[in-house]
């Protein structure tokens, strides 16, 4: 796959496709960085022996809905029945919660597991596979990311990727905290399920 040739039919189409279909939603900022989450998943998912195309797709689907107005997001919560608790938050929490629906009914895509990584790819979840762990991972180190804490995530999640998981849920849990924001039950689920286990990071 050093090419990125999809032969699985998880995508009813080539990559360049996706690729069409995704940049038509996002600036090319953010298209930018969706691109270096898929190189980095793919990485990851070489490195942990994980379906490099399911990576991938993963990876450059995960913020297929981050620039959508917040209409477009109240309506999917409605159609698609999703726990009305979410009208309380916003877009940080929306664009993957609400945008896997989105993926699944515009991109036909219904793999389960590329869907939950980008479900969870923000708020994380008790349980992740491993390619929600990835996405989750690539997402915060990619390599246009550049905040403190970074370089030493990249290494963590380099030798172990569950500790990367466990690294990522304590930055953003101060982080949250330290600017008094809301924080969403399921990112307290995913501190207490993942960050006991890796106490040294």
């Amino acid at each position: 796959m050093t090419e990125r040739t999809y032969t699985e039919n998880i995508f009813a189409g080539t990559r360049q496709e996706l690729l069409d279909r995704i940049e038509q939603h996002l600036r090319p900022k953010r298209f930018a960085h969706v691109q270096r989450v898929e190189q980095t998943a793919v990485k990851l998912a070489q490195a942990n022996d994980v379906d490099q195309e399911k990576a991938s797709i993963a990876g450059l689907t995960h913020d297929y809905a981050k620039q959508r107005p917040d209409e477009d997001f109240i309506a999917a919560i409605k159609q698609y029945h999703l726990d009305p608790e979410l009208l309380n938050y916003g877009n940080a929490i929306w664009h993957g919660v609400v945008g896997a629906e989105l993926v699944k009914h515009e991109l036909g895509i219904y793999d389960e597991d590329i869907l939950n990584a980008i479900r969870h790819h923000t708020t994380g979840a008790v349980y992740m596979s491993p390619l929600e762990q990835i996405v989750y991972m690539a997402d915060f180190i990619e390599p246009g990311r550049d905040f403190p804490g970074v370089d030493e995530a990249r290494k963590i999640t380099a030798q172990d990727l569950g500790a990367g998981v466990a690294f990522q849920t304590k930055h953003t849990l101060a982080y949250l905290i330290e600017n008094n924001q809301k924080v969403y039950p399921k990112t307290i689920d995913t501190y207490n399920a993942w960050v006991p286990r890796y106490p040294n990071v």
